[in-house]
């Protein structure tokens, strides 16, 4: 009974914490072709907006014009492995006395896949004076 009231316990402030019931933060995985189509806006779109939806740039700098611009650039890797297949295996073992004895027996198959697949992207963001998108370019590529 103690374990059922202490497991209780644990699950009621694990309901009642605030890094579970809040908003999660910006993420670089909000970074797609389709978040910066949907997000950025000429002439629109603040800083404080685009530092909400993709967060910190991985560059800021100033242009020849003194316009502030922002890059982004992400790369991820993501791996798949799956393997299957099954084995039989059998023991007999007899004996008696100080003498043992024993036989097996075992065969089996098992296939294994692995892939890889790469991804990046990368967003450059220029700044207006008055802190809008003024222009941006983005590329992406899967290999």
């Amino acid at each position: 009974m103690k374990r059922v009231a202490y497991i209780a316990a644990i699950a009621a402030s694990l309901i009642a914490s605030p890094a579970i019931c809040s908003e999660p933060p910006a993420s670089a995985n909000m970074l797609t072709q389709g978040m910066v189509q949907m997000t950025l806006k000429v002439g629109a779109t603040t800083q404080y907006q685009v530092l909400e939806t993709f967060g910190g740039p991985n560059v800021s700098t100033l242009d020849g014009e003194g316009n502030e611009v922002w890059v982004y650039d992400r790369f991820a890797t993501v791996s798949y492995d799956k393997s299957s297949g099954f084995s039989i295996g059998m023991l007999v073992g007899a004996g008696g006395g100080d003498v043992a004895g024993g036989a097996g027996l075992g065969f089996g198959t098992r296939k294994s896949r692995s892939e890889q697949s790469s991804r990046s992207m990368t967003l450059i963001i220029k700044f207006g004076p008055d802190k809008r998108v003024v222009d941006f370019k983005s590329r992406s590529s899967s290999f």
